[in-house]
């Protein structure tokens, strides 16, 4: 199914976007909330505090965590006709990283079940 997954790696692509632009404070955590389960959009939601509470003093690379993200790659596997894994390599200002997905389909839309930001 070329056409399913090429929309599961654009929704894969825009979703960890959005929640990379959530940790950097530059969204908020609820503009996802159509796309993430409630225990994701949580658990986003605490890193995010966590990650604005840090000092930027607290490592030489603290103050330049999330800048300038883009989402370099995304691979998608089908599991079963409603679940997809994906994943991502994010490249920001100081570091690259990886981000593994898994969706599954309700009655209306694809939703994030599992989001692991590396």
């Amino acid at each position: 199914m070329p056409d399913e997954d090429q929309q599961i790696c654009a929704i894969s692509r825009s979703t960890v976007q959005a929640a990379i632009e959530v940790l950097a404070g530059a969204r908020a955590v609820q503009q996802l909330a159509r796309r993430l389960d409630d225990r994701c959009l949580a658990a986003l939601q605490h890193r995010a505090a966590l990650t604005r509470r840090m000092p930027c003093g607290a490592s030489p690379t603290a103050g330049r965590l999330h800048r300038n993200p883009s989402v370099h790659s995304v691979r998608a596997c089908r599991v079963t006709a409603d679940i997809y894994e994906a994943s991502a390599v994010v490249v920001e200002e100081s570091r690259v990283r990886a981000v593994a997905l898994r969706l599954e389909r309700s009655r209306l839309a694809w939703r994030v079940t599992v989001l692991e930001i590396g």
